[in-house]
């Protein structure tokens, strides 16, 4: 399922049973029954750019804006290290620059403390931004190019360009960082061509880490009144994701859960190898709002009784919770993944 027929009739035509049975094989094939686990760190939800479809966008005068202090953070990744996770995503809106030099402190001092890799997920920086961090510690970075169509792009992401995006993508991997990207499968404006060249453009990108997920509308933003994807084609494309790029590390997300009950559940049926698990303090993770209806295990306010209910999930879409720090296959000088 290389060409662009070949997507356009699976996505059409392909029974949806079949597609994640074939996911699932190929991800079997790799990885097992075993389900990495990363834990989110939501520290800032101050953001200098105005995505239209983002509830944190830096016009929504109705967010509750917050920013974790350096020893919050220490001592969650302390509690997730507790708990044996081995990653860590360190996650906010676009930061200024004074902001990225702090943040840099605190990468080196969790990097001092512990063993685990850490990933960022910070939006567009500099070329000398994303060096520093790196040279802080930081491991991973993800950066979402969102869509592929690149006028629908530069609507959606206002002052923004698809092109600098892709850019900041092979910066990345240029400065040693394990990469992530992806899509929003059914932005208001996309359509099936659009997802066509979404799952043709994460393949070209060679990706470590391949993050997707539905159109989720959020009530303070210009896009309030748009229809999310139905959660046939959103596990139809995580499906495809999988079959086109068989060694990425991708996580079923908590977006999942607000099409489906079982969303994640699903995900995990779909080809999915990862989970994300958001280790956020509750007073904070109230206002980190990218979209509406945040899924109830985010607010389990113990994190032990979270990490059961996180297994219990996994072991009901019949894989087993690994714990392990998930090195990239791609990786230059790949260390002992499992």
């Amino acid at each position: 399922m290389f060409s662009k027929s070949e997507i356009r009739d699976a996505l059409i035509n392909y029974p949806l049973k079949e597609i994640m049975e074939k996911a699932t094989c190929e991800k079997r094939k790799i990885f097992g029954n075993r389900i990495l686990i990363r834990g989110i760190v939501e520290f800032s939800n101050h953001c200098s750019k105005n995505c239209l479809y983002c509830g944190i966008r830096a016009a929504n005068i109705n967010v509750k804006r917050y920013e974790m202090k350096e020893e919050e953070i220490f001592e969650v990744v302390k509690k997730a290290c507790e708990l044996k996770i081995k990653t860590v995503v360190l996650q906010s809106g676009e930061l200024k620059r004074k902001k990225i030099l702090k943040l840099g402190k605190i990468v080196e001092k969790i990097k001092g403390s512990f063993s685990l890799a850490i990933t960022l997920s910070l939006g567009d920086l500099t070329k000398d931004e994303y060096k520093y961090l790196k040279e802080c510690g930081a491991d991973r970075y993800l950066l979402k190019f969102e869509t592929s169509d690149e006028k629908l792009f530069e609507k959606l992401r206002p002052n923004t360009s698809l092109k600098e995006r892709i850019k900041n993508i092979y910066t990345l991997k240029e400065l040693g960082y394990e990469v992530g990207s992806g899509n929003i499968i059914g932005l208001p404006g996309s359509n099936l061509d659009t997802l066509i060249n979404d799952l043709l453009l994460i393949k070209e990108l060679e990706l470590d880490m391949i993050g997707v997920g539905p159109f989720i509308p959020q009530r303070d933003t210009p896009l309030k009144d748009g229809k999310s994807p139905n959660i046939d084609i959103t596990l139809k494309f995580l499906s495809l994701v999988r079959l086109l790029n068989p060694i990425s590390h991708i996580p079923a997300t908590t977006s999942f859960d607000a099409l489906h009950p079982e969303g994640r559940i699903l995900g995990l049926k779909s080809g999915a190898n990862v989970v994300m698990m958001d280790i956020t303090p509750p007073k904070y993770s109230k206002n980190y709002k990218i979209y509406n209806k945040k899924t109830e295990i985010s607010y389990y306010k113990d994190l032990a009784e979270k990490m059961r209910k996180m297994t219990e999930m996994v072991e009901k879409s019949g894989n087993k919770l690994f714990f392990d720090i998930g090195a990239s296959l791609k990786a230059q000088n790949p260390r002992l993944i499992f």
